[in-house]
């Protein structure tokens, strides 16, 4: 076969993937439509109907049904899934921040994944064809025929919710409200029942798709719910208002990814390890995201809500010295009795609260919500592996190296945002957590590829500090007491300079920021350098918290700072508190590895994916009933008591 009948066959092979990915766009902007939610949950609606369907139509105790009946069955669960999560997570917070419904779509994701991932123990699954099988001949090309019957059928269902918003009196209605709830109402419409109509349109559309693509691209519990992030730049181009332009953004998405895939297998694409470069489906979408940013960005929509609760409030440190001093001498004795495996659960919690530390600058400071710190995390804890053992560099010019990395990249991909406001950042920062991920780390070059980088133990002026340090814990075992507590000593330094932030000029031009960036540059406050100085501060902190994580566990791999990972700090980050320093130090207790899913996992067996399902559902209970989560609720009543 000619180069050019290849390109041409790979180019019509990915229409498969893209109608998946269109049939996605089309449900976030079917979403943001109805409701003014970006509900990065959409993908894993896709995941539940495909998985459910492979269940109905090959399972269901030995009686598996018909490919009709399990499809409408599938279909039908999905939309009530959809619909519930409309009725109790999104209309509860009808009047919230824009970033917190795209935080509470981030929990619906969390939990939809998990439990699927519980019930079917993941891995891909080949899905029964809906679709007619065979070939056709297309300029002496033959492909399959299910490619075209899954682009017609996504261009179809764009082309009919094209004219339903155009012409039908639920689509102007749906228009009105996202332009003015307030006016809308005033004309007797119902935001929460169109909000409810667009939720169900939403979960058919990307639910269908899940199912009739799953033949085609597989169904998996990963790679189905993250199909969102190139949904999202199909939905960006299109300003999350036309159907049409998401729709053929996203199946352009899908050829270009499969034109992609064909590039792999010639002898001129860079390889490593001899293999083709990975990850370079994940660069083009934040690349494609980026460019949609830059491009529409100053002229995104925003909806007129009727209400807009602000984040919770960010109140400045008080006191900070006793509860420190208590703090420390707490961990330190901890760190010298308890057994060795909670030894080494407490140092993974320190880093982990100077991770959820740097959450608190970037979206409990400024408001902007980032999905790329535990990535960034990851970026300094592979330099320090890659310096160590390749340049020889001790620990702290190999911790410098990290950090100055992972601060040099988060700056990059915040800068990347500067032209919108609200949520665009983290939807380029999820595209940019995911690319890092699969193009980074996943790379031996600057990565692990698929194995672990080792970490050496770390020497201050030629005394060694690290896990194997001499002085011992009562209990004996490795690490050392002195590991924690040079990761303690290096966190409360972190700690003690976020609070300082706070009180800060610097810190009351972030709120300044946050509470109305208009506001904030007619007053005199140079909004691009408040942003630059929280994406670059806030990045410095991931960064020293992937040092600290590289040497508490003596080496990094990817599964360490995966997307899941990711998604599940930013959650127990907003259950311990996202607007204050005490909410991190809640927050690293309950991340992975820590010391509360340790107890947990010793005590009654409750493995990672437990632990997401949990960080899901906590997130969204928080958002629901205290925003400001544990550490804003224990200081009002505090106040109450004191007042």
């Amino acid at each position: 076969m000619h180069t050019i009948d290849q390109i041409f066959l790979f180019a019509l092979l990915g229409l498969g993937t893209g109608a998946l990915i269109a049939g996605i766009g089309l449900g976030v902007v079917l979403s943001y439509r109805g409701s003014g939610v970006i509900d990065v949950a959409t993908g894993a609606y896709a995941m539940v109907a495909g998985y459910l369907f492979l269940w109905l139509r090959t399972d269901l105790g030995g009686s598996p049904l018909g490919t009709a009946p399990a499809m409408v069955l599938a279909l039908l669960a999905t939309v009530a899934l959809g619909v519930v999560v409309q009725l109790v997570v999104f209309r509860p917070l009808r009047n919230s921040s824009p970033l917190s419904k795209l935080v509470a779509s981030l929990g619906v994701l969390l939990i939809a994944q998990a439990t699927v991932e519980l019930i079917t123990g993941g891995g891909g699954r080949i899905v029964p064809s809906v679709l007619p099988s065979g070939l056709v001949t297309i300029a002496g090309t033959r492909i399959p025929v299910d490619r075209f019957w899954l682009t017609g059928i996504v261009v179809l269902a764009a082309a009919v919710l094209w004219a339903l918003y155009r012409w039908s009196r639920f689509g102007l209605a749906t228009r009105a409200a996202s332009e003015s709830e307030a006016s809308a109402m005033l004309a007797g419409l119902s935001p929460d029942r169109l909000a409810l109509t667009n939720a169900v349109l939403a979960t058919t559309v990307a639910g269908g798709m899940g199912i009739l693509a799953a033949a085609v691209t597989q169904i998996d519990t990963v790679v189905v719910p993250l199909q969102v992030v190139p949904a999202l730049g199909a939905a960006l181009f299109a300003r999350f208002t036309s159907f049409s332009i998401t729709c053929l953004v996203g199946l352009l998405i899908g050829m270009a990814q499969s034109l992609l895939y064909y590039a792999q297998t010639q002898s001129w694409f860079p390889t490593d390890g001899g293999i083709a470069l990975p990850g370079v489906n994940a660069m083009l979408t934040f690349l494609v995201i980026v460019v949609a940013l830059w491009w529409r960005g100053s002229s995104l929509p925003t909806r007129g809500e009727l209400i807009e609760t602000r984040l919770p409030e960010a109140p400045k440190p008080t006191r900070l010295a006793r509860p420190a001093i208590v703090g420390v001498a707490v961990v330190v004795v901890a760190l010298f009795v308890v057994p060795f495996d909670y030894r080494n659960a407490l140092a993974v919690s320190i880093a982990g609260m100077v991770i959820c530390l740097s959450f608190v600058v970037i979206t409990g400071f400024v408001g902007q919500v980032s999905l790329v710190q535990v990535a960034l995390a990851g970026v300094a804890g592979f330099t320090v592996a890659h310096v160590t053992d390749e340049a020889g560099l001790g620990f702290v010019p190999a911790a410098i190296c990290g950090v100055a990395a992972a601060t040099a990249l988060g700056f990059a991909a915040g800068a990347s945002a500067l032209r919108v406001r609200g949520v665009s950042l983290a939807v380029v920062t999820l595209a940019a957590a995911v690319a890092i991920e699969q193009f980074g780390f996943n790379n031996s070059t600057w990565g692990a590829g698929g194995s672990a980088s080792p970490v050496p133990e770390p020497t201050i002026l030629g005394v060694d500090v690290g896990s194997g340090a001499g002085l011992g814990a009562i209990n004996g075992g490795l690490p050392s007491p002195v590991l924690g507590c040079l990761l303690l000593a290096i966190a409360v330094a972190a700690f003690l300079l976020v609070a300082r932030v706070r009180t800060s000029g610097l810190g009351m031009r972030m709120l300044a920021v946050r509470s109305n960036e208009r506001a904030a540059a007619a007053s005199g406050v140079s909004v691009r350098t408040t942003k630059f100085a929280a994406y670059a501060l806030s990045s410095c902190i991931a960064g020293v918290g992937g040092v600290l994580y590289a040497y508490a566990l003596g080496s990094v791999n990817v599964d360490r700072f995966g997307i899941l990972i990711a998604l599940q700090f930013v959650a127990f980050s907003y259950v311990g508190g996202i607007t204050m320093v005490s909410g991190a130090v809640l927050a690293g207790l309950m991340t992975t590895g820590g010391v509360i899913p340790h107890f947990l996992d010793a005590q009654i067996g409750l493995s990672t994916t437990w632990t997401l399902l949990v960080a899901g559902v906590l997130l969204i209970l928080c958002l629901l009933l205290f925003p400001g989560g544990i550490a804003g609720s224990w200081r009002r009543r505090r106040v109450h008591h004191a007042g």
